[in-house]
């Protein structure tokens, strides 16, 4: 809150908590929960104040300052509610400490989302003056009326020739809608077919039964019929010039799980063990390259690339000395290349396939990926990774084990 000084900040604690304001005395466990509730509340905006909520850290309910000391690690502890994977899609927020009557607290700004609703757990939290609740089938309904108005992200477009009947529904009832929604949710069954699509976004809203580019991407039974780049290239080269004779070619395609699930394959059947029984009284086998940190850069490339303008598909050629995979779309938002793959920095082209990736298992927490691949690959003895950041597509090159 660069804008507010002190006294307007001390007059915002004077009015009490309203609908765009919540206290916290402290960063307790019960604490924390709350703070996530606010903020995804904050986020979902029902109201439509169109203005960011704040969390007080450090202020009682009867509207004095505690005097809770602000540490880096509570900070990062306030900012990582952003990243860990509990709040989807990702909220945008800031936090920052500030001194109030000679005392510290910590304060959570909390930007409307364009993508709402936004589900903290499962659960739809919103906000009616100071009290927070779980959204209602009709809170839902304004929900996706506010973003179907809004400035949506490319994946939340409606696809003009793609209706509901070009979505695989046993799979979204059975599958997707129970990692997305909470027990007690779903067991209350108020909400038709219509209306959970629109809440998951798989449909533009109840009024426009038109399939989002999120929905093709999930749940589409021909999903490149609509997105023709939305595949994965894959090629596997016996040599280390792409003129050098290929022994593997595969486009792959299908459903976001299913285009992950067979890369997966792809690659663990490509990973060769190397087997070294010379140099040690016991058996000792190598894989070529740490598969996790090949699924992490993998499945950032299908989480950030542009699906929007271009047919270009993703691309990973995997050479004798290294693997490279291309991805359509350059750095996006506050993710430049200067500042590329730094742990905790992100930002989404994507935000609503970024949830879904998270819902369908693909992702524990946002923002750790590339730094994971780089540990992994370091702790396996590959050289550092190579990021080729273009205005118009990202070049991951990862090379093999130096022979000694």
């Amino acid at each position: 809150m660069p804008d507010f000084t002190d006294k307007e900040l001390l007059q915002i604690v004077e009015f009490g908590e309203v609908d765009r304001v919540e206290f916290k005395e402290s960063l307790s466990s019960g604490a924390a929960e709350s703070i996530r509730e606010a903020i995804c509340a904050f986020a979902n905006d029902l109201p439509r104040h169109e203005k960011p909520g704040f969390v007080f850290v450090g202020v009682k309910n009867d509207k004095t300052i505690a005097g809770l000391p602000v540490t880096d690690e509570l900070l990062v502890q306030l900012a990582n509610m952003k990243t860990d994977g509990n709040i989807v899609p990702p909220p945008s927020l800031n936090v920052e400490k500030r001194v109030l009557q000679g005392k510290e607290i910590a304060i959570v700004t909390v930007q409307p989302s364009d993508s709402p609703p936004v589900r903290f757990k499962g659960a739809i939290h919103i906000r009616t003056g100071p009290r927070r609740g779980i959204a209602t089938a009709q809170d839902e309904r304004i929900l996706n009326e506010k973003r179907r108005y809004g400035d949506r992200p490319f994946d939340l477009y409606p696809v003009p020739t793609a209706n509901i009947s070009d979505l695989n529904l046993t799979q979204f009832e059975n599958e997707y809608l129970p990692q997305v929604v909470t027990a007690e949710i779903l067991a209350a069954n108020e909400r038709t077919s219509e209306e959970r699509l629109a809440a998951t976004k798989m449909i533009a809203s109840i009024d426009e039964p038109i399939a989002t580019v999120l929905g093709i991407l999930v749940l589409g039974k021909n999903p490149q019929d609509y997105l023709s780049g939305a595949y994965v290239q894959f090629l596997r080269i016996d040599g280390n010039d792409l003129a050098d004779p290929i022994v593997d070619d595969e486009n792959i395609g299908g459903t976001i799980t299913d285009l992950l699930r067979r890369l997966d394959e792809k690659l663990i059947a490509h990973n060769r063990t190397a087997v070294d029984f010379t140099t040690t009284v016991v058996e000792q086998r190598t894989e070529l390259y740490p598969i996790p940190a090949l699924q992490q850069v993998a499945r950032n490339a299908v989480m950030h690339r542009t699906y929007e303008a271009t047919n270009a598909p993703i691309r990973v050629s995997w050479f004798n000395n290294r693997i490279e995979i291309f991805s359509p779309g350059g750095a996006f938002g506050v993710v430049t290349a200067a500042n590329f793959g730094q742990p905790g920095l992100t930002d989404y082209r994507n935000p609503n396939l970024a949830e879904a990736m998270k819902n369908l298992g693909y992702v524990q927490r946002f923002g750790v990926g590339i730094p994971t691949a780089r540990r992994l690959l370091t702790e396996a003895g590959h050289p550092e990774p190579k990021f080729d950041i273009y205005d118009t597509n990202v070049l991951v090159t990862i090379e093999a084990v130096p022979k000694p």
